[in-house]
């Protein structure tokens, strides 16, 4: 099996029935070549995760606490890892929606070990073929994708989570003015029913933790944030 990597792939798998975690666990083991890190929720992935870098991530939609679809949204906030979902949900609007979230496969239960481990292995070889120091640059800013760091004017910036996602987005799409709606919706989600001032809020954060860069950041009034190579006023 060549999963493209010089080392056992790590691969977090959050799945609440106890007996499917088992059997594809043993299955895993008795195939070689992935290392498997199980939990049983959604927040147990989440801690998993900060404390663990994985080359792919599989998940349940229906698990207690943090869904499978929430945990999506948040992992792909600040993180292109070759995600999966396996799950009972075989609607097509349930399978485009976690599509829709970035998801990169979709296997639906009950399915075929051999099916998952070999859809596994396509997604990390992909992956690994894949550039993995993917950059984006907008002007004195630089965000490397695969380490998740940020540069400004050459120094490190540290962000919280909303702050990247709203930074990636912005420069993903820069030198377009992206409504508040459009980036309320994407760094928290579409089930979000406060204000849209939140945005704003958070832009504030991302201008002062850039420093001269964050002038880069131009408001366009009753519109949105347009991201330019060049800083505003």
């Amino acid at each position: 099996m060549n999963t493209g990597l010089t080392r056992p792939a790590a691969v977090l798998l959050a799945e609440d029935d106890a007996q499917i975690r088992e059997i594809i666990e043993d299955y895993f083991s008795a195939k070689g070549g992935l290392h498997l890190t199980a939990v049983a929720d959604g927040s147990a992935a989440l801690n998993a995760l900060a404390e663990n870098q994985f080359d792919l991530i599989l998940l349940d939609v229906m698990m207690p606490g943090i869904d499978g679809f929430s945990l999506c949204r948040e992992i792909r906030a600040k993180s292109d890892v070759p995600l999966m979902f396996l799950t009972a949900r075989a609607r097509e609007e349930d399978i485009l929606y976690g599509y829709a979230l970035g998801c990169d496969d979709y296997i639906v239960k009950p399915f075929r070990l051999a099916e998952l481990y070999a859809k596994c292995t396509a997604l990390l070889r992909r992956a690994k073929n894949e550039v993995l120091q993917k950059s984006l640059v907008c002007g004195d800013i630089r965000m490397e994708l695969h380490s998740l760091n940020v540069t400004a004017n050459g120094e490190p910036v540290e962000l919280a989570p909303k702050e990247f996602a709203l930074l990636r987005y912005l420069m993903e799409h820069k030198n377009w003015v992206v409504p508040r709606d459009m980036l309320l919706d994407h760094v928290w989600g579409a089930d979000y029913f406060g204000s849209d001032r939140v945005v704003d809020n958070h832009i504030k954060k991302l201008r002062r933790a850039l420093g001269s860069a964050g002038k880069q950041i131009r408001t366009v009034v009753a519109r949105g944030y347009k991201l330019t190579d060049k800083q505003e006023g």
